[in-house]
């Protein structure tokens, strides 16, 4: 607890109802005061302090105390803390505003799940249709023309991956070919 201001600006003490004078008063009070009242205020600041240790030597045996009952039960420091931060958790999202987030993200990944699967499905139909297209069509008959006139060994109507990559070949050999007619000139 902390000390309470009076009307007239002097703390009250935590104990009693006397006023303690604020710091720049120390001064003037203490000339107010007689020896026999010095005295009287020493002895009970002597008391105060004497209790507070009393009361911190009290403390530190209770925590000593707990420690060696906590010792023998076998509860080390993390498993305090596992249960700390799981009665933490379980706290958190008991509460309204966590529930309330929760429900509003699973919402939101489904929905972005659908939209995903959706574009998927309408990419996948567009290039089934470029695939299908007439541009595409003679494009690829193209290419196999081409791969026939390079390569020779299939006529047209091949698998369009195999025809680009047997294209691919063709031009290496080719251009290794002549780089190495070049070298031996």
């Amino acid at each position: 607890m902390a000390a309470e201001m009076d009307p007239s600006g002097c703390q009250q003490g935590l104990l009693k109802n006397e006023a303690i004078p604020e710091v720049g008063e120390d001064a003037a009070a203490t000339d107010a005061l007689s020896e026999e009242e010095q005295d009287e205020l020493r002895r009970e600041l002597a008391k105060v302090e004497e209790e507070i240790q009393t009361l911190s030597q009290v403390l530190a045996a209770k925590e000593k105390h707990l420690a060696e009952i906590k010792r023998k039960l076998g509860i080390s420091s993390l498993q305090e803390l596992k249960q700390n931060l799981s009665k933490g958790w379980q706290d958190v999202t008991s509460t309204n505003a966590y529930k309330k987030t929760s429900e509003t993200l699973s919402q939101a990944g489904q929905k972005a799940s659908a939209a995903f699967s959706t574009v998927g499905s309408v990419i996948t139909k567009k290039l089934e249709d470029v695939k299908n297209s007439p541009t595409f069509k003679s494009f690829e008959e193209k290419v196999e023309n081409l791969k026939y006139k390079v390569g020779g060994n299939k006529p047209a109507g091949g698998d369009f991956g195999e025809v680009l990559n047997s294209a691919a070949n063709a031009s290496a050999t080719e251009a290794t070919t002549k780089q190495m007619e070049e070298e031996t000139q």
